[in-house]
C-alpha cells in the first residue's frame, strides 16, 4: 500500500472513530441548551427527503415520552456486547436502553414502580390536573455523565397512598441503581416541599459534579413555589436548596421542558413564571424573572444577578409567564461589545437579549437596560430556541418557525426574522434542534404537536439557511412515517445519521432508507 493511500485510510478511520464518539447526554444537546449537533455527516439537505429518508423502525414503551431521548455510543452492555444506545424515560416510571441502530428487545429496562407492593405512577386525577395525562412518572429529561456511566433521573411515584419524588442514579450499562440511591426529595425553605403538588418539568442539569433539579406546579394549583435543588453527583447528598418565592408564592420553573442552563463559569440560569416579585425592593421573591444562580461563600445557591421586565406586574396579572420558555445561552464570544449573552422568550412572545454578566435587574419604565428587546417578535414560547452558525431559531406557539440572524460583534439579533417556514405551528409550538456538519449542511428539525391528545406528531425538517424550504415531513408518507400520538415538550434527538422521536408509548427512529 502506498504511503499516500495509507494516510488516506488512516484519516478515514480516524474520522469515523471521532464521529462515533458523538453523544447527546442532556436536554437540547449541551448545557448552553443550543440544540445543535455540528458533527452530523450523514444527514444532509440533499438526502433528507421522502424518497430517501423515513422511519426505519419503532420501539414500544409503557408510557408517554415527554423527556428527550438521550444517546451514548459504544456502550458495553454486560453479556450483550457493545452498542450505540438510545435511552428513553416514560411517564409510567420506566427507563429503557435500546440499541440505537436496530429494532430489537430492550438492552435493559428499569422500572421505579411495583404495583404488587402498592407503588405506582401518579395519576392525573391525583394532582387534579390534566397538564400531563394519563399519569405522571418521569417528565424532565435525565442527564448522563459519560465519564462515570451514570444517568440521573427524577421519578414521581404513589406509594400506598403517599406521594414521593426520588433522584435515581442508574448505571447506563445495566440500569442498576448506583451511589446508594435513590434518595427521596425533601426540603423546607419558607415552606415544605410538597412532592404531590410540585411538577418536575425542566430537564436535569449536570455541571461541575452537581445535579441540579427544578420544579413548578401542576396547572397553577396553589400553593406552590419554584424550587431548585443541587445534589452531589457521586454521593447523592443534597448540597443546597433555593425557593424562588419563599416569602410569597408561585414563581414556578416550567421552561416547557427545557433544562436549566449553565455556562463555562459554572453559573446557572433559569426563568421563572408568574409569582411574587419584590427583589427590586430587597425582597427574596423572583416571579417572572431570568435568574443567574451561583454558590456563595457559605456554600449555598443564591441569586447573583437577574432581569425582570418592566411590565412584570402586567405579566403576572395576565398569566403571561416569562418562564414558560427556557433560557438559551449564546456560547461565550472571543470579542465583541457583549461577550456573554442569553436569549429568553415567554408567553408574550417578546425576545429578550440579556448580557449575562450584567443582567440589568428591574427598570420600572422600560427594558432599555438590557441588550435588546423585541416585543411580540415571535409566538409565545412553551419550549426554547436553538442556535447555529449565528442564526437563532424560534418555534413559537401559533406562529411559523422563524430564523433571526445574530451579529456577534454587536450582540444583536435582526429586528425581524430573515426566514420563516411556510408551515404554521399551533399550541404549544416546537423546540427546534439543528444537525449540521460544522457550518454546512444545516437542517432544522421540529416536532409539531398541535394534536396532542387526539392525533399524531409531525416531524419536520427544513433547510437551516432558508426555512421556507421544507425538506421533509412525516405526513408526506404518513403510512410509513407516522411518529405516533403527539406529546407536548418533545424534542427530536439527531445523531449519527438518525432522528429519534418520542411519542405516546412509542419511540420512532428515522434515517436514510435502505441502510
Amino acid at each position: 500500500m502506498s504511503r499516500r493511500l495509507s494516510l488516506l485510510v488512516f484519516l478515514a478511520i480516524a474520522s469515523i472513530s471521532t464521529f462515533a464518539q458523538i453523544a447527546v447526554l442532556t436536554q437540547h444537546n449541551d448545557n448552553y441548551r443550543t440544540g445543535q449537533n455540528t458533527s452530523e455527516t450523514i444527514l444532509t439537505p440533499a438526502n433528507v427527503n421522502a424518497n430517501q429518508f423515513g422511519k426505519l423502525f419503532s420501539q414500544t414503551v409503557d408510557g408517554y415520552i415527554y423527556a428527550q431521548p438521550l444517546y451514548v455510543p459504544n456502550v458495553v452492555i454486560p453479556g450483550n456486547g457493545t452498542h450505540n444506545v438510545v435511552y428513553v424515560a416514560t411517564e409510567h416510571d420506566s427507563v429503557y436502553a435500546f440499541d440505537a441502530d436496530s429494532k430489537s428487545a430492550a438492552l435493559w429496562q428499569t422500572s421505579f414502580i411495583n404495583p404488587s407492593k402498592g407503588i405506582t405512577s401518579v395519576s392525573s386525577s391525583d394532582v387534579g390536573c390534566s397538564d400531563l395525562v394519563p399519569e405522571i412518572g418521569v417528565t424532565g429529561t435525565p442527564a448522563i455523565d459519560a465519564a462515570s456511566n451514570t444517568m440521573y433521573v427524577l421519578a414521581k411515584t404513589k406509594e400506598n397512598g403517599a406521594f414521593l419524588q426520588r433522584l435515581h442514579a442508574l448505571d447506563i450499562t445495566t440500569g442498576a441503581e448506583k451511589f446508594g440511591g435513590p434518595v427521596v426529595i425533601q426540603a423546607t425553605l419558607g415552606e415544605k416541599f410538597d412532592p404531590l403538588r410540585h411538577a418536575q418539568r425542566p430537564g436535569l442539569l449536570l455541571q461541575n459534579g452537581l445535579v441540579y433539579i427544578a420544579w413548578a406546579s401542576h396547572c397553577d394549583i396553589t400553593p406552590y413555589h419554584g424550587w431548585v435543588m443541587a445534589y452531589d453527583a457521586q454521593t447523592l447528598q443534597q448540597k443546597s436548596v433555593w425557593n424562588s418565592t419563599k416569602s410569597g408564592g408561585l414563581g414556578g420553573i416550567w421552561q416547557g421542558g427545557a433544562g436549566m442552563a449553565a455556562d463555562s463559569q459554572n453559573n446557572l440560569f433559569l426563568a421563572t413564571g408568574n409569582g411574587t416579585f419584590d427583589h427590586n425592593i430587597k425582597g427574596p421573591d423572583f416571579g417572572d424573572s431570568v435568574v443567574k444562580m451561583k454558590f456563595n461563600k457559605a456554600g449555598k445557591l443564591h441569586p447573583a444577578d437577574y432581569f425582570s421586565p418592566y411590565d412584570e406586574q402586567y405579566l403576572e396579572d395576565t398569566d403571561l409567564d416569562l418562564g414558560s420558555g427556557g433560557v438559551l445561552l449564546i456560547p461565550d464570544l472571543a470579542k465583541g461589545k457583549h461577550r456573554f449573552l442569553l436569549v429568553q422568550v415567554g408567553k408574550e412572545g417578546t425576545v429578550y437579549v440579556v448580557n449575562r454578566s450584567h443582567m440589568g435587574h428591574f427598570n420600572p419604565n422600560n427594558n432599555n437596560q438590557i441588550v435588546q428587546n423585541l416585543p411580540g417578535a415571535v409566538g409565545g414560547m412553551w419550549g426554547m430556541p436553538a442556535l447555529w452558525n449565528n442564526h437563532v431559531y424560534f418555534g413559537g406557539s401559533d406562529d411559523n418557525l422563524k430564523m433571526f440572524n445574530f451579529n456577534p460583534s454587536t450582540g444583536l439579533l435582526t429586528n425581524n426574522p430573515v426566514s420563516s417556514s411556510d408551515s404554521f405551528f399551533g399550541y404549544p409550538g416546537p423546540t427546534p434542534s439543528i444537525s449540521a456538519n460544522g457550518n454546512t449542511n444545516g437542517i432544522v428539525w421540529a416536532i409539531e404537536t398541535d394534536q396532542y391528545g387526539s392525533g399524531p406528531s409531525i416531524l419536520h425538517a427544513y433547510d437551516a439557511t432558508d426555512l421556507s424550504t421544507e425538506l421533509y415531513n412525516t405526513q408526506q408518507n404518513q403510512s410509513r412515517d407516522n411518529p405516533g400520538g403527539a406529546v407536548k415538550f418533545t424534542v427530536p434527538t439527531v445523531v449519527n445519521g438518525k432522528v429519534y422521536v418520542g411519542a405516546v408509548k412509542q419511540l420512532s427512529v428515522y434515517g436514510l432508507l435502505g441502510q
